[in-house]
């Protein structure tokens, strides 16, 4: 048997049920994954509250999109795939589970020398900031602005953005300074006077502006900034972006992603564990929670004012 955490309504995190269920079966194509961690993010309780539209509910829903585990089962034309593998799940449906089924294709091999937590966490962040980077044009020489740059979103955006060769301005709070620091980034602190600080730090101009945050301030801050707004994206304010002239990807945008941006998220998860083999990426771990508590954890998630990744244990 196997267990999973599910909802049969939309509503705050006490609709959530920890239940007993068959073990899935490995099909066609597809395998299944002994989870051995997985990530929770926002948009986990965003669409369990009905906050983000889905589809009616007609049948218990299982949250979740970022998990890493072990293959415990092969089904036919599964490709090289075998028992034992351990994998990093992209694109996961269901995840909060003891045993995830997957495609073939949606299938990551994990590093060994990356934990489960981390593996588990990369997901979402990594792949937001990486197409989103990538589809806004930063390189090797580029000025970005992260606007919420500590947030999980944003440390992954710092990180890639420094790897490929660009400087990086970063906004956080006063206690989270040294945090942007640590990716290279020169840190601004948001609130009165912030466009007069991100000038000062960057007397050359900023080429490119990415919000992780969706405050007024930050897009005010951005458009004195960057006069060709194709080159501003949010990743908060999706619902507004196409009235401000802005680019988002989900976040409510209205606008689907294109077949290139959603290669680019898948893209992100190899990559990402390649650089963290090297120890040139890394995943800030904010607190782990037994897959039976997701209801704390998710609340955690949107409430607790945590900095980093909350993740789940099924084998708790």
């Amino acid at each position: 048997m196997a267990w999973q955490v599910q909802y049969r309504e939309f509503g705050g995190p006490d609709v959530l049920e920890f239940v007993e269920v068959p073990t899935p079966a490995a099909p066609a194509g597809g395998v299944v994954v002994e989870t051995r961690s997985i990530g929770v993010n926002p948009i986990d309780s965003k669409l369990r509250s009905g906050a983000r539209a889905s589809a009616p509910i007609d049948e218990p829903r299982v949250p979740g999109s970022d998990a890493a585990g072990v293959v415990v089962e092969v089904g036919p034309d599964a490709g090289d795939w075998a028992v034992g593998d351990e994998v990093v799940v992209r694109n996961a449906r269901g995840a909060y589970t003891t045993h995830l089924v997957a495609s073939a294709d949606q299938l990551v091999r994990k590093p060994a020398a990356v934990g489960w937590e981390e593996a588990a966490a990369i997901g979402v962040p990594a792949g937001t900031a990486y197409q989103a980077l990538k589809s806004l044009g930063v390189e090797l020489g580029t000025t970005v602005l992260v606007h919420g740059g500590s947030g999980a979103v944003g440390q992954a955006a710092l990180q890639f953005a420094r790897n490929w060769g660009a400087t990086v301005i970063a906004t956080a709070s006063e206690r989270n300074q040294d945090r942007l620091r640590d990716f290279d980034a020169i840190p601004v602190v948001y609130g009165p006077g912030l466009l007069e600080r991100v000038r000062e730090a960057a007397p050359g101009g900023i080429d490119v502006v990415l919000d992780c945050a969706g405050t007024d301030e930050a897009l005010e801050t951005s458009f004195a900034l960057v006069a060709d707004r194709s080159r501003i994206g949010t990743i908060v304010q999706g619902a507004k972006a196409p009235s401000l002239g802005i680019r988002a990807w989900a976040g409510g945008s209205p606008v689907p992603m294109t077949a290139e941006e959603l290669a680019l998220r898948g893209e992100a998860y190899g990559v990402a564990l390649e650089l963290m083999e090297l120890g040139d990426f890394e995943v800030e771990l904010a607190a782990n929670y037994p897959l039976s508590q997701a209801a704390d954890a998710q609340d955690m998630s949107i409430t607790g004012g945590l900095r980093g990744k909350i993740t789940l244990d099924p084998q708790a």
